[in-house]
């Protein structure tokens, strides 16, 4: 009986081997002479009662299986039973695309007239949103609704997300499941009234960007007149922590991923510190000053790492119009980074979140993301729907829209998500299931072809590392 594609296996001290199978999530620690069963077939029946015994365990956690078509077929049921799965309905909001921050690596906030002219949702949409969700509700019939503020900035729009969780929540409860709410945000306007005003209609937490240490954040992420932000966050941390769990997210470039224990070490030492229920960073990408903005080609990019790169003025190589590039992810419940990494750095980082006690993603399981997922579902300040947030930049890339309006384009869009399968692309690679292929927002915007595979395999690699490390020095 063979070895399943999806294993994996770290040598570890004193001749032990941890073993990964990706697609079943097993993860055992074994010795060596268990671990050699992986290597040749055998004949199960000749095996003494040991050998066997560590066989049956082998085979019972999906290390051997019967084959290579075995293998792949369970793949497929596994890839159509996460895309069509309805245990959830989860939908991002964007209530705005506004932002009261100017970043200094994002298009987005507060840079020239960009706020002038960037969507805000109306409440007269907010009503038709509600309508919709009610509909998806109906139709799906999900056990919780899971449902993600996200901006610009969110806090931006506080009458559509008051109406919007306080609507959806009665819907919720009038069908007896449960409403989840987050919020991604900058942390200015964060405050005790939104957290007290939220937490009755489902509030689970929220998550908040720092950008390195005190110094460091204030350059990176400062307001347009240049006045760091820092102490203001924190502050209000410290006042809506004892009510709400929060998590943190970060993003780091060559000039700031040196700040990020001294800030590691500082919320430690906070005495909201056990509020915080996740700590992730990621990296921007920055092109030299002067370089060229053209969309790198496919063949500059194969087997590198699919990332948001924006040029040292900050601006994007590829001009965006949607969802805050600083705090991609879904909140407290999960974090999208498996597009935006940087082996050494993000290795590193990730280490010394887990060494000040803080948790943070073990950066083997990030995935598949919610593209792949039929009833999850981004809505714009204008009601357009998308994949995922990743494309609310582009309304030539929605699939939809609140309305139920027939658009033929939104349909051929609609079409080509339907049709997504990078993955197959990637031969019998073991991350498959967890990575599926990439992140395809990347893949669509710096390969232009979103059943290209944005790869990403060392940073899989050196996470697998870590995590059996981990689970050996438990």
């Amino acid at each position: 009986m063979p070895s399943s594609i999806f294993n994996l296996r770290v040598p570890l001290a004193n001749d032990d081997v941890f073993l990964m199978n990706t697609l079943t999530d097993a993860q055992i620690i074994v010795s060596h002479d268990v671990a050699a069963l992986l290597d040749a077939p055998f004949d199960l029946e000749r095996l003494d009662g040991e050998t066997r015994a560590a066989a049956d365990l082998l085979i019972d956690q999906g290390f051997i299986t019967p084959g290579r078509d075995h293998d792949r077929t369970a793949l497929a049921n596994y890839m159509a039973a996460l895309t069509s799965d309805t245990d959830e309905l989860n939908v991002t909001l964007l209530t705005t695309l506004q932002c009261n921050f100017a970043c200094d690596y994002c298009f987005q906030g507060d840079h020239g007239d960009y706020n002038k002219f960037a969507d805000k949702m109306s409440m007269d949409t907010a009503a038709r949103v509600g309508d919709w969700i009610e509909r998806e509700l109906e139709r799906v019939q999900p056990k919780k609704l899971v449902l993600t503020f996200f901006g610009g900035e969110p806090l931006l729009n506080l009458p559509v997300m008051y109406y919007l969780a306080e609507r959806l929540w009665h819907a919720t409860t009038r069908r007896g499941i449960p409403q989840l709410a987050s919020i991604i945000t900058n942390g200015l306007l964060l405050s005790e009234a939104i957290v007290d005003r939220l937490l009755p209609f489902g509030l689970k937490g929220v998550k908040i960007t720092l950008d390195g240490d005190r110094d460091t954040h204030n350059r990176l992420r400062p307001l347009r007149g240049g006045q760091g932000t820092f102490d203001r966050i924190i502050a209000n941390m410290r006042r809506v922590a004892p009510k709400c769990p929060i998590a943190i997210g970060g993003n780091f470039d060559d000039s700031s991923w040196e700040s990020y224990p001294a800030l590691l070490q500082f919320l430690k030492e906070q005495e909201f510190a056990d509020r915080l229920v996740k700590v992730n960073f990621k990296p921007v990408v920055r092109a030299a000053a002067g370089d060229s903005v053209a969309v790198p080609t496919k063949k500059s990019l194969k087997g590198g790492l699919a990332l948001t790169p924006v040029n040292a003025e900050g601006t994007p190589l590829k001009p965006l119009g949607g969802t805050c590039m600083t705090s991609a992810g879904e909140g407290i419940a999960s974090t999208c980074d498996s597009c935006k990494s940087l082996d050494e750095q993000m290795t590193f980082l990730r280490d010394e979140t887990r060494k000040h006690g803080f948790d943070t993603p073990d950066g083997v399981h990030n995935g598949p993301c919610h593209v792949h997922m039929k009833h999850a579902h981004t809505i714009g300040p204008d009601g357009s729907l998308y994949a995922c947030p990743g494309f609310t930049g582009e309304k030539g890339m929605s699939t939809g829209h609140i309305d139920d309006r027939r658009d033929s384009w939104r349909q051929i869009v609609q079409d080509k998500f339907d049709r997504l399968s990078p993955w197959t692309s990637c031969g019998d690679c073991a991350f498959i299931p967890v990575c599926a292929g990439g992140c395809i927002a990347a893949s669509h915007m710096t390969l232009g072809d979103m059943n290209t595979p944005a790869c990403h395999k060392s940073t899989y690699e050196a996470a697998v590392v870590s995590l059996a490390q981990t689970c050996a020095s438990a």
